[in-house]
């Protein structure tokens, strides 16, 4: 039997997403699962377990080239896919599945789809609160307690990591990942990680900062408000480069991000600071996380930038409320 998956858009979701590729594998011993995906999450789906081989989605968020898409799905007619799960909710993510031909084209109602989809499930939000049940639930009934998500690192692939990008091969790092794609309001202040960095940076404890390209600037303020406790990877580094550094840390204080659950994922001791959205929707799936919140009566608004103008429920989250969660996590 081989399967389809068209994955989500973002670190964060595919990580999500894991726990329902779980479920398939184990209700079907011997399934095969091929997941198509944006290009930049290949080194992430390669280091999950239930994945056995990923196909570029080539089209970029909100692009509809309907020719292409019908192309790509002739193509993947060929393989003789019994099964489809279409995770995003949008009708263009249903459409190589449809071309393709594959016989059972699963996914939630979502906008306008129904000639799409052949298995339509209505979303109940009350039933499914969590992003995660809602994925797991297109593989069936869920059970009492689902799977985590797991992601694979091991010790060779962590010290190429560190040699590749010349940082000392000893000691236990420190991550701190203070970007969030979504916007502001979801990003605890420079100048708080910054003094947490001076409270934690030692010489066997370094403080290493973790993010995208578009991390680079806000990491280069907190260095520079850290006065050296903490050095900017910013930008620096691969995403398999980044799933390897996190994996040899000792904690991780992190932005709701998709490093956040790459970091649930990796089973490392994570404090993780909630804004503007909220954390009964997306929490990070792990024993091992503290999820600091203020619950303002603002908040969550999921807004990107504070509609009040104070970004009040991460600006008074002070850093020695952060220090006192990182003694509770292990």
């Amino acid at each position: 039997m081989k399967v389809l998956v068209v994955a989500p858009s973002w670190i964060g979701d595919t990580i999500m997403m894991q726990p329902m590729l779980t479920l398939l594998k184990q209700r079907e011993p011997g399934l095969h699962i091929d997941v198509l995906a944006p290009g930049w999450s290949a080194p992430l789906l390669d280091r999950m377990a239930e994945v056995d081989g990923v196909i570029t989605n080539p089209f970029a968020h909100g692009q509809l080239r309907v020719m292409s898409r019908h192309s790509l799905g002739r193509d993947l007619a060929q393989s003789g896919y019994q099964r489809c799960y279409v995770m995003p909710n949008s009708w263009k993510s249903a459409l190589v599945p449809f071309f393709a031909e594959i016989p059972h084209r699963i996914g939630y109602q979502g906008e306008a789809r129904w000639w799409l989809l052949n298995e339509r499930h209505r979303l109940d939000k009350q039933e499914y609160p969590r992003l995660v049940q809602r994925y797991a639930a297109l593989a069936g009934p869920l059970p009492a307690e689902l799977p985590r998500p797991q992601l694979n690192s091991t010790l060779e692939q962590q010290q190429a990591a560190r040699a590749a990008l010349g940082l000392p091969l000893h000691g236990v790092p420190i991550i701190f990942c203070p970007g969030a794609e979504y916007g502001p309001a979801k990003r605890w202040p420079a100048t708080h990680f910054a003094t947490l960095a001076r409270r934690l940076a030692s010489t066997d404890f370094p403080v290493w900062i973790l993010g995208s390209a578009k991390d680079a600037a806000i990491g280069g303020v907190i260095t520079k408000l850290a006065g050296g406790a903490a050095i900017n990877l910013c930008g620096r580094t691969t995403l398999e480069q980044v799933i390897d550094l996190i994996a040899s840390a000792i904690l991780v204080v992190s932005n709701d991000s998709g490093l956040m659950h790459v970091a649930a994922a990796l089973d490392r001791p994570l404090v993780a600071l909630y804004g503007s959205t909220d954390p009964g929707y997306t929490p990070p799936l792990s024993p091992h996380a503290k999820i600091l919140s203020r619950r303002l009566d603002c908040s969550p608004c999921f807004k990107r930038e504070c509609p009040l103008g104070h970004f009040a429920c991460l600006n008074e989250l002070q850093p020695e409320q952060v220090l006192a969660a990182i003694e509770t996590v292990s």
